[in-house]
């Protein structure tokens, strides 16, 4: 397996994997399956912004991807962002999302991020123990 920034051939990957969240899922907080195309412009525009979108792939197939974006839209949480990790389905608790936030913790570091809030739905535990086991602390629950 390997990790590294997302290009637009992820976009399918990415699409399958966030579509399979979409409608079997309660993390992704909409009901709208997408295309490719959408997650090549999702992809563009998060690089665009200087936010990262790693993949970890194999043998060319995409098996998860991670991404930060902005919490909130206001001067004070310009060094605060939102993670997302996501698992193809048939491949979750293999170490993958492990390696893939720790990727993507690394590379907010690098550039320059104060914090990042993982906003995960309360039933999630296996994304809780993730992120607990990668220094993330329960801080409030929505």
């Amino acid at each position: 397996m390997n990790i590294r920034d997302a290009v637009a051939k992820d976009a399918s990957g990415i699409a399958e994997i966030y579509n399979d969240a979409v409608l079997n899922g309660g993390a992704i907080w909409n009901n709208t399956a997408v295309d490719a195309e959408n997650r090549r412009r999702w992809i563009e525009d998060h690089q665009r912004a200087g936010f990262p979108v790693l993949v970890a792939v194999e043998d060319g197939a995409v098996l998860g991807y991670a991404a930060i974006g902005p919490y909130r839209d206001f001067d004070g949480y310009r060094h605060t962002v939102e993670n997302s990790v996501y698992v193809r389905e048939d491949r979750r608790g293999g170490g993958i999302g492990a390696a893939l936030l720790a990727a993507l913790c690394d590379r907010a570091r690098t550039g320059g991020v104060h914090v990042m809030i993982a906003a995960i739905e309360a039933g999630n535990t296996g994304s809780i123990r993730l992120h607990e086991n990668h220094g993330f602390e329960r801080v409030g629950l929505l």
